[in-house]
């Protein structure tokens, strides 16, 4: 276990911490939302963004081990961090509507029926497994993109790395 842990680290770190943004991003909606009457486009970017800016922190100093904060390089992470989750919410705000108008969620209500789930309604919400989908999709992207753009890592320390993990 402990070696499986050790392979796969990063990526489940990353994972446990979109966990967290994820209810950041929820809880965070529901206070702006139901406290503060902000509305729903309001409330929702808002909680957007303190997600985003909680997974911006986490990322750096867990995920991916960029403890730096020299300005220069937290404003470069930022902004590119900001501007690849932009692309990706973009990505979704564009590509669930287009799943949907193409069939799948059709398609998904046909099993869900055919499983006689029809009574839980939650299951028949228009978009729902669209979302779904492309949220499978963008959690690979912005993994990707923050391993290989936000907080890449140059040769040198690439090459200590190594050497720390051989003991050397």
């Amino acid at each position: 276990m402990k070696k499986f842990f050790k392979k796969y680290e990063e990526i489940i770190i990353y994972i446990v911490f979109g966990v967290l943004a994820t209810i950041v991003s929820w809880g965070s909606y529901a206070i702006f939302e139901k406290v503060f009457h902000l509305g729903v486009i309001l409330s929702n970017t808002l909680s957007w963004t303190l997600a985003m800016v909680f997974a911006f922190f986490t990322n750096k100093l867990w995920v991916f081990k960029s403890k730096s904060f020299e300005k220069k390089l937290v404003l470069r992470e930022f902004l590119t961090f900001a501007s690849s989750r932009a692309v990706t919410g973009a990505i979704e705000l564009l590509g669930v509507p287009l799943l949907e108008k193409a069939g799948l969620d059709r398609f998904v209500f046909t099993i869900v029926y055919a499983l006689h789930l029809d009574k839980i309604g939650v299951l028949l919400t228009d978009g729902l497994y669209s979302k779904i989908s492309l949220s499978i999709v963008i959690v690979i992207l912005n993994y990707v993109f923050s391993k290989l753009i936000v907080f890449r890592k140059d040769k040198t320390e690439r090459l200590d790395e190594k050497q720390d993990k051989s003991g050397s």
